[in-house]
């Protein structure tokens, strides 16, 4: 079922090589730490279908407000993830949980859920990498927004610190 999910995203980011191998990178990160966190199977699925779909809100947001911050993402993105995962025969529950992971993927206070954390650290690994960002501010992510032993680990051998 991700793997159709997968295959929706691509069709749906057609054209935009950046934003496809970004959400394959932060999916196949968050299944990595999710295995080596113990996550349970049921929470891993989700954690999987948010993954994929996490910025799907993107080209929305630019065209509706000239802008692809994260705010304008969680702002649109939960209703497209819905549509499309609704389409391809998510489960409800499955649905309602990655509608609010998507919704809230680049709000860093209040994380509730080790779904939500893994998240978050896995498209930070990808950001600062995709952004260049410096030795620094990747020490400073790490401290500030990492909570999970293996996301640190990798941030931490990622980048060198």
């Amino acid at each position: 079922m991700i793997e159709k999910l997968i295959s929706e995203m691509i069709t749906f980011d057609q054209g935009d090589p950046k934003r496809i191998q970004h959400f394959l990178k932060v999916h196949d990160l968050t299944r990595t730490i999710a295995a080596l966190e113990s996550m349970d199977e049921e929470s891993r699925f989700i954690l999987e279908a948010a993954a994929v779909v996490h910025d799907i809100g993107i080209h929305i947001s630019e065209e509706k407000y000239g802008s692809g911050s994260g705010r304008y993402q969680e702002l649109e993105g939960p209703p497209l993830a819905e549509e499309m995962l609704n389409r391809l025969g998510f489960p409800e529950p499955v649905i309602s949980r990655v509608r609010y992971l998507v919704g809230h993927h680049h709000t860093y206070q209040n994380i509730d859920g080790l779904d939500y954390q893994i998240l978050v650290e896995a498209d930070f690994l990808v950001n600062l990498y995709e952004d260049h960002a410096s030795r620094e501010a990747a020490s400073h992510a790490c401290e500030a927004v990492f909570r999970t032993q293996t996301g640190i680990r990798f941030c931490r051998e990622m980048f060198g610190l």
